[in-house]
């Protein structure tokens, strides 16, 4: 019995599956309709968290100013929340430090795909006021020198 794991929610799936039972995303080679859904799977299903957290140190390729936003505001909220945890605690702020060291790579590595949306070198990310412009910025159209747009619109 062999298993893989979804490409939508990475759970654990049988290899011949079609489509994930807990997600619903298209599994397998598949023709491009599926392939486009496949790519789009973080967005209709909420899991622009997660989405990142796959991509946890891929520095190359595009990233939706959704897929940014939506990670920095769940980022924000759960960093959020375990410091709250741990002021009413009174502790010495451990775990938050854990977790900000966990999610420094991934949230780097978001930024600087959302600097490759709007065609700009990551290194932008360096300007601390330059970089809230451009990461507020729309998706250059069509494909650029990073790669096709991750939104499908040509």
């Amino acid at each position: 019995m062999s298993m893989v794991f979804c490409r939508g929610c990475a759970k654990e799936i049988h290899q011949s599956a079609m489509a994930c039972p807990q997600c619903g995303a298209p599994q397998g080679v598949a023709p491009a309709a599926a392939t486009a859904t496949a790519a789009i799977a973080p967005e209709t299903t909420g899991n622009w968290y997660f989405a990142v957290l796959k991509k946890y140190a891929v520095f190359a390729g595009r990233a939706r100013r959704k897929e940014y936003w939506m990670f920095f505001l769940i980022n924000f909220l759960i960093a959020f929340g375990i410091g709250f945890a741990e002021g009413l605690a009174g502790t010495n702020g451990l775990i938050s430090n854990l977790y900000a060291l966990a999610l420094l790579v991934p949230g780097i590595a978001v930024g600087v795909r959302r600097m490759h949306d709007t065609d700009r070198s990551g290194w932008w990310l360096l300007l601390p006021f330059v970089n809230i412009v451009f990461l507020c910025q729309d998706s250059t159209p069509g494909p650029n020198r990073f790669g096709p747009n991750p939104k499908g619109v040509a």
